[in-house]
């Protein structure tokens, strides 16, 4: 793997590497990227569920790389077979929700307890945000929430069982962005 050289005296930023399944994640994700302006580099759909550590080193191979780097993989938990492979991978950091990302945006409006499906969180999400909500879009009204009330949502996460339904770990993912953000 190439590195990146680090002039005298400068200090190094990590790259997110983010490999994701779908639109809306990576949607998201440039988002975020844009709103913190840190180094994110965005895969998504390149391999979908069929994603290995292997795919990840080979894709990195060509590319700068630093040793402070960290691989994320950003997927829906709602598909059994796929998260235990996805588990598999070491090294990577599994950002999952069950039954999909739109939990997540659901947290920023309201608390949910009980167990959801992925039409339930559309549905909802639209009659919250007053929009239309489309898989892969996300709307100025949508991306305010999404910022204004980003603690909320960690904290309203953090109270759940990792990958059961409903669940987000989608805060271990913002707090390594503010992380590095600060430093």
């Amino acid at each position: 793997m190439s590195k990146r050289a680090s002039s005298r005296g400068k200090k190094i930023n990590p790259h997110f590497w983010v490999f994701c399944e779908g639109e809306t994640e990576e949607a998201y994700v440039a988002f975020l990227r844009s709103y913190y302006r840190i180094p994110i580099e965005i895969v998504t759909r390149v391999v979908g569920n069929r994603i290995t550590k292997k795919y990840i080193n080979h894709y990195k191979e060509a590319r700068n790389t630093h040793p402070k780097d960290r691989d994320f993989l950003m997927y829906d938990a709602d598909v059994p077979d796929t998260l235990e492979k996805l588990k598999e991978i070491d090294k990577a950091i599994l950002i999952a929700s069950n039954p999909c990302i739109e939990l997540w945006f659901l947290l920023h409006y309201k608390n949910i307890t009980t167990p959801i499906s992925g039409k339930e969180c559309i549905h909802e999400l639209c009659n919250r945000n007053r929009n239309r909500y489309a898989k892969g879009v996300l709307d100025e009204m949508l991306k305010s929430n999404l910022i204004e009330n980003q603690n909320t949502a960690c904290k309203r996460a953090k109270t759940f069982v990792n990958f059961k339904n409903p669940s987000s770990n989608m805060y271990v993912f913002i707090e390594e962005i503010e992380k590095a953000k600060k430093q």
